[in-house]
């Protein structure tokens, strides 16, 4: 009878122990299952606008972050409020002219989000999210026939996302003249290389989207210290080891090869990211359903820029 008497403070201490460990392990799993990427689809008064959020755990116990909206570049999130499935967070605005901040309010709900984005302006969109896939490969991958996809003559195989098109081809050159509609592809891809050759004036700006979701910037910046909102960087995310772009009007190539998120782009003859992982969509991707097949789109919505050649060699 002693005995038990005195193990009883000690089981009872081990269970209230255990208890407090459970309740500890749970609560910090619960902060857990938010950490990740996620593909946002926001209803921007019934048009889907793709973004992206990333979250991160700083330290033993803060949440952090990156957000990408449905233009713009990817921002960091200096801290993300957690609460019991609740979170929320606000980051300045970007291309608004307000000092009121971008607040997003979110619920997690099993392995899917949801919530609201108010906007600085004022504006209030509802979204949902899921988990953005790896995109992992298992095997490297054996290349297909190049496929010409501007012929040289026309726009065939090719669609703007605008009802007014400003897109040409004239003397064999893709023009994009002036500021308009986005030129797309009819195909979709998975896994490719593109090979692109283009040209564009003094001070313009364009880009290509990789599955209609990454963009590979063209920007007329010489002299300037490399960066992923420059001249051959992923918008936002990836910043290339070197600056390469050519003088304004002169011919320019990009050979891109994108498998999975892996992207390696080699733009005028050099190296300049190499096998580096794409985190998320761009902004004014096209959408966020990262794991499909998507088209090749030309930004005709900037500046202008031509296109000689564009060639896309497919994965098998």
């Amino acid at each position: 009878m002693e005995n038990i008497e005195k193990r009883v403070p000690v089981l009872l201490l081990v269970f209230s122990s255990f208890i407090f460990a459970t309740t500890s392990l749970y609560g910090q799993t619960d902060k857990e299952e938010l950490i990740g990427r996620w593909n946002l689809h926001v209803d921007m008064d019934g048009k889907n606008a793709p973004s992206w959020l990333e979250v991160k755990l700083s330290g033993y116990s803060t949440l952090v972050g990156y957000f990408v909206g449905d233009n713009g570049s990817a921002r960091p999130i200096s801290e993300i409020q957690f609460d019991k499935g609740n979170f929320s967070f606000e980051i300045p605005a970007q291309w608004e002219d307000t000092d009121k901040n971008l607040k997003l309010e979110g619920q997690l709900s099993g392995r899917k989000i949801n919530g609201k984005i108010h906007h600085p302006l004022g504006n209030v969109y509802s979204f949902e999210g899921v988990e953005a896939p790896l995109l992992e490969r298992d095997q490297e991958p054996s290349w297909g026939e190049a496929v010409e996809i501007f012929n040289g003559k026309d726009l065939t195989g090719w669609y703007p996302d605008a009802d007014e098109n400003q897109w040409i081809v004239k003397e064999g050159v893709l023009i994009n003249p002036k500021a308009g509609a986005n030129l797309i592809t009819d195909e979709k891809y998975t896994d490719f290389k593109l090979l692109a050759e283009f040209r564009y004036p003094e001070g313009s700006n364009s880009g290509i989207y990789l599955r209609g979701r990454y963009e590979v910037q063209i920007e007329d910046n010489p002299g300037t210290p490399p960066s992923s909102v420059y001249f051959g960087g992923v918008y936002g995310f990836l910043t290339p080891n070197e600056m390469v772009v050519k003088s304004a009007g002169e011919w320019q190539n990009f050979e891109i090869t994108l498998v999975g998120r892996r992207v390696t782009i080699v733009a005028n003859g050099k190296s300049i990211i190499c096998d580096q992982i794409i985190p998320g969509i761009t902004g004014g991707a096209l959408d966020s359903n990262e794991g499909e097949p998507g088209p090749i789109m030309l930004q005709g919505d900037h500046g202008e820029v031509e296109f000689r050649k564009i060639t896309i060699i497919p994965a098998r």
